[in-house]
């Protein structure tokens, strides 16, 4: 058999958000890597349309809502061992500072920060992370790397998960537990479709990238493959760029 150190055969990784976006290719690209998948989100039928299109056997999915303290629990106790987590769940949102009241911030800090943070503790804490596996979180350049105008509670959303990269990596480096990041640039999800910028104004912004394109699913997908896989077993704490060359201006 080839070497191949990317391969993720006989791993298990769990995979949040898994219904649409980087998610569900995520979970897509990591079955074609020979990795058993966990699936889980709010919507069951959309779950089932990402089943439907991975590769290999022995797949599962399981409907949780993470911003409900009883499914992050019941999600933590009905998986068995695992050896990877993609933690990719979360929404966005353009509001001046102005009119970003606490109401807004805790509903994005909720499903943004909140709910990964806790599922992922959870998961160490009831040691279902198994020793030499690999937790993945999708972060962004927004509120880390890029600061612009109306993105305030989503960007303080993610450089507050940003820093918990870093800290989980510390604490769970003792249990042979490795923590990373990942922050996009703009990827062609529905998740930028159905915010407040018009397709003008989206066209405009991806004129500033170096590569002249905003970034695909399958793009966060291949980095995140690299962070599961035994090609970055001495690589934890870090948060990986991947945003078409925006941020390296």
């Amino acid at each position: 058999m080839t070497y191949n150190p990317f391969t993720l055969e006989g791993k298990t990784i769990l995979v949040t958000g898994a219904s649409s976006g980087i998610g569900q290719a995520t979970a897509i690209e990591c079955s074609k890597m020979g990795a058993k998948v966990i699936l889980t989100a709010r919507n069951e039928d959309r779950l089932k349309e990402t089943f439907a299109q991975l590769a290999g056997e022995d797949h599962s999915w399981l409907v949780a809502d993470l911003t409900k303290e009883e499914d992050i629990t019941s999600l933590v106790d009905s998986v068995g061992t695992i050896n990877g987590i993609v933690l990719c769940a979360g929404k966005g949102l353009s509001l001046p500072v102005l009119y970003s009241t606490r109401e807004r911030f805790d509903d994005i800090f909720n499903i943004n920060f909140f709910s990964p943070v806790e599922l992922l503790r959870l998961l160490a804490k009831k040691k279902k992370m198994a020793k030499g596996s690999s937790a993945v979180i999708i972060v962004s350049i927004g509120g880390t790397g890029r600061w612009t105008p109306g993105n305030a509670i989503y960007g303080s959303s993610k450089a507050a998960l940003k820093s918990m990269v870093q800290y989980f990596a510390v604490e769970l480096a003792p249990k042979q537990v490795r923590v990373n990041g990942i922050c996009p640039g703009m990827v062609e999800t529905p998740l930028i479709h159905h915010g407040t910028l018009t397709q003008e104004q989206l066209d405009e912004d991806r004129e500033k990238y170096p590569l002249k394109r905003y970034g695909k699913p399958v793009d966060i997908a291949n980095g995140t493959i690299f962070l599961l896989s035994e090609a970055s077993s001495w690589l934890t704490g870090q948060s990986i760029v991947i945003d078409g060359g925006l941020t390296a201006r």
